[in-house]
């Protein structure tokens, strides 16, 4: 079993507050297992690292339980969508159409 370490960083981030920690973790950390190693919940309370999406630079990972970290890799913990955002454009359309359909043809 590889005995070493590897350097990762876990970020997490609100409007107005951010937070980036620099980890070593064993090699075969999972992200999950970053997320929860690197206690960025006790400067978030409320923040559940067991359920937060995930990332690594930028990119969702769909399977972070499983997916093994890498030299180097930044874990992103994701905030979960305010408005969804398919809901949001069909809103914004309908409200175009009735202002096409309330304004006079010329």
């Amino acid at each position: 079993m590889d005995k070493r370490n590897i350097a990762v960083e876990v970020v997490y981030g609100l409007p107005d507050k951010q937070k980036l920690l620099k980890l070593s973790v064993p090699a075969g950390t999972t992200v999950r297992e970053a997320a929860i190693r690197s206690a960025m919940d006790s400067y978030f309370p409320g923040l559940d690292l067991t359920q937060s999406p995930l990332g690594i630079f930028g990119k969702a990972v769909a399977k972070p339980e499983e997916r093994v970290l890498e030299e180097g890799e930044r874990v992103e913990i994701y905030r979960p969508l305010i408005a969804d955002p398919k809901e949001v454009r069909k809103q914004r359309a309908a409200k175009a159409a009735k202002a096409r359909q309330e304004t006079p043809a010329e």
